[in-house]
């Protein structure tokens, strides 16, 4: 009889270790910070039209711009980055009870230091420089307040990209490249917690027809 009790609370001191541990990995994932990073909008322009944001990005390779050279209005083919704007905020990860809700403060702020852009391909394919365009590591600075919101402008298209393969070779070709940028931030708590969040957005490569 002892020898079952004693089987039984193993056992149940084993299932218990178990959860634990389980949750102690969930809690690791989710990083030591207090709050969560929350991407609410990614949206970006070409470059040749800055301005024109959208959820989903054209990405002309090659632009034909219209110069005055020796007083005559020529066409120059120029290569222009793209951007990006996001818009940030901030969750608590514990809200509260009933009743009882919890409040950001100021030490909860986080400051966005750095970026990071991968290109993927629906179909598999994502080797970069052949398949799709290199990934790339960037800065950007922007504090997303306790409550509300913060916008961060930053590029998602580099210059370099649009003449490397295979972005170069869509140039002299009318074929489109269709990817999808994933966009990684990362930044700290002002108790110096690491905190990131992740963003995708649709991008279509292609020599699209020129603004006037």
């Amino acid at each position: 009889m002892a020898t079952n009790w004693n089987r039984r609370t193993v056992a149940g001191v084993i299932a218990l270790t178990a959860a634990v541990s389980a949750g102690c990995g969930d809690v690791v994932r989710q990083g030591r910070s207090p709050v969560q990073l929350v991407i609410l909008s990614l949206e970006a322009a070409s470059g040749a039209e800055p301005d024109d944001l959208g959820g989903t990005l054209q990405s002309d390779v090659l632009t034909n711009v219209t110069q005055t050279i020796n007083g005559q209005q020529v066409r120059v083919p120029t290569v222009f980055n793209d951007s990006a704007q996001a818009t940030l905020s901030l969750i608590l990860k514990d809200p509260g009870q009933p009743g009882l809700t919890a409040t950001p403060s100021l030490i909860n702020q986080v400051t966005i230091s750095r970026y990071r852009v991968e290109y993927l391909r629906a179909d598999g394919r994502g080797t970069p420089g052949a398949d799709v365009p290199f990934p790339f590591d960037s800065a950007v600075t922007v504090t997303v307040p306790a409550t509300g919101t913060a916008s961060a402008g930053f590029q998602i298209v580099r210059h370099t990209a649009k003449q490397e393969p295979p972005l170069a070779q869509l140039a002299s070709n009318p074929d489109i490249l269709s990817t999808i940028a994933r966009v990684t931030f990362y930044g700290r708590d002002q108790a110096g917690n690491d905190v990131s969040a992740v963003g995708q957005i649709g991008i279509d490569f292609g020599n699209f027809g020129d603004p006037e």
